[in-house]
């Protein structure tokens, strides 16, 4: 575990910083000599501790760090050492890139000085610079803004006029390649976004990546901890450069989605529109990294409810941002689920909003049709785990079948409730799905039974859950299944919204039921907010179990 800094660590080295000034005695400098690896180990806290702050939060916390790291960027001895590296890092991290208050502009230009400081090479060419500035009859503050702008503008020109060819290819890749490293320790600084934009939109001419490893990976870092901003275009480079940036970048907001826990999917797709990572799957390439995280994500985790949110959530933003107009060319959706079957996927990528509760069930047999016709062939483990993955993607089908089972007078009941007994449970290993429609079916009759029955009480609802007795020998997929119907027909039946939260308790004795009905309510609220599905009275209800729950 990483050791904590605290502020009287740091006042404790700014008063060895102070007793440092006078550099040019030999005690002085042996001294110095003698505490740079213990500096240089104190500055690496110091950063791990300041990358996930604000300015404001640093300030407040850490009222002595200013003074600390400025004496420090006074000493020849600590920035001419590997130390210097580190406290370049450490001033970045208190640089905002979008300052809200007076402490942050000031805290930045305070920044900017130092790294203008930082650079001269000499105390003779620092002497140098103050006559020169003096001359101008400018501010120290101006002089230093200019003149990093200018060194900036200046890198971006080379960048943008370079042409590698065969003579001078090696030359150029070195060169930036230079920038890069130079660019690490200050890379959160806002005059330096412009130079990271034109390195991130520079290609070479072979096939060997010209960046840094590192300086991508730092880049990465900065836009995950909200340090930098950069353009979707440079974003969309950085990721199709440098696999691990888009590989950490997807598992980041995996992590922050699962640790959300949100009754609210509409605050999941806001934080996944945040990520840019919707937007970015639009190029087929990063679709598939992301979506082979998902995959590993819900094997790993056996299914979970929670995950097969997440990827459908996913799917629904990044379907929205596909259709998007523009002028860019569009990839065939083909291109996105390479593996599946052509017509799985067109019965799915059909829109339901608007449709008419018949037509929602005569598509809902299309696509049970063709999995029922899928499942019948003899198909490796592999191949039902795609089409079951398919189906997870545009899961509000399922949903909308479950809905359907219990608001409309259907002949093909059987149909969607294998539907719903294949997508709780796809490998119908042992028969283990033939049970689970059996008793499944048992359940959807007795709710039918409810739903036409005039009687409205705990006790008869209680009376066929049996959750002391025959839930326990039910099949975990059964549960899943059951407790999915049971949400439904409370939600659409006016006259159990009375009781309904006493019937949700008896459904939630356990946190994994509770998650998982509050999933389903959730996804309900989601699918109702689309224009064309809106029904006010289930989502009045719906809100009120959520804020409840």
């Amino acid at each position: 575990m990483a050791t904590i800094v605290s502020e009287v660590d740091i006042e404790n080295w700014l008063r060895k910083t102070v007793e440092w000034s006078d550099t040019t005695t030999l005690k002085t400098q042996r001294d110095v000599c003698l505490h740079l690896p213990k500096l240089h180990e104190f500055l690496l806290q110091i950063y791990e501790t300041l990358k996930h702050m604000s300015t404001n939060a640093v300030i407040e916390k850490f009222p002595a760090i200013g003074q600390f790291l400025g004496h420090l960027c006074w000493n020849p001895f600590v920035i001419s050492h590997d130390t210097g590296k580190v406290l370049m890092c450490c001033l970045a991290c208190l640089c905002s890139s979008e300052p809200q208050n007076v402490i942050e502009i000031k805290a930045n230009s305070w920044i900017q000085n130092l790294v203008c400081h930082l650079f001269s090479s000499s105390d003779q060419k620092r002497n140098k610079e103050v006559e020169i500035i003096a001359q101008l009859g400018c501010s120290t503050a101006e002089y230093h803004d200019k003149l990093l702008k200018n060194i900036m503008s200046s890198l971006i020109t080379q960048i943008k006029r370079s042409r590698p060819d065969e003579t001078k290819k090696d030359a150029l890749d070195e060169h930036l390649h230079t920038i890069c490293v130079t660019c690490i320790s200050v890379l959160t600084l806002p005059e330096v976004a412009p130079l990271l934009e034109a390195l991130l939109h520079y290609h070479g001419s072979g096939p060997r990546e010209v960046l840094d490893d590192h300086f991508l990976e730092a880049i990465n870092d900065a836009v995950l901890r909200k340090k930098i901003v950069l353009s979707e275009s440079a974003l969309l480079s950085l990721w199709l450069r440098h696999l691990p940036s888009l590989q950490k970048a997807v598992l980041d907001l995996f992590q922050r989605l699962i640790a959300l826990r949100s009754k609210s999917v509409k605050e999941m797709e806001r934080m996944m529109k945040d990520s840019f990572l919707p937007r970015a799957a639009c190029h087929p390439s990063i679709f598939r990294v992301i979506d082979d995280i998902f995959r590993d994500a819900l094997l790993e985790c056996d299914g979970n409810i929670e995950v097969s949110t997440i990827i459908r959530v996913f799917t629904h933003s990044f379907t929205q941002e596909y259709n998007k107009d523009n002028i860019q060319p569009k990839f065939s959706l083909r291109a996105y689920f390479p593996g599946e079957s052509p017509e799985l996927l067109l019965a799915l990528l059909k829109k339901y909003e608007g449709l008419h509760s018949h037509f929602h069930v005569q598509h809902l047999c299309t696509i049970v049709e063709i999995l029922r016709n899928m499942d019948r062939e003899e198909r490796s483990p592999d191949c039902v785990f795609k089409s079951w993955y398919l189906l997870i993607h545009f899961g509000e089908w399922v949903d909308i079948a479950a809905e359907q089972l219990l608001t409309s007078d259907l002949e093909v009941s059987d149909d969607l409730l294998w539907l719903l007994a294949f997508y709780y449970n796809p490998c119908n290993k042992n028969q283990s799905r033939d049970r689970i429609m059996v008793e499944a079916k048992s359940m959807y009759g007795s709710l039918v039974s409810l739903f036409r029955n005039s009687t409205v009480c705990v006790t008869s609802f209680k009376k066929i859950f049996y959750v002391e007795s025959k839930s326990n020998k039910w099949h975990t997929c059964t549960l899943q299944l059951i407790r999915h119907l049971c949400v439904t027909f409370l939600l659409n039946s006016p006259e159990w919204h009375d009781i309904i939260k006493e019937c949700i308790c008896i459904m939630t004795q356990t946190q994994e039921a509770a998650s998982e009905v509050s999933d389903v309510l959730a996804r309900t609220l989601y699918r109702l907010d689309i224009p064309g599905m809106e029904s006010q009275k289930i989502t009045t209800i719906a809100q009120w179990l959520l804020q409840d729950s």
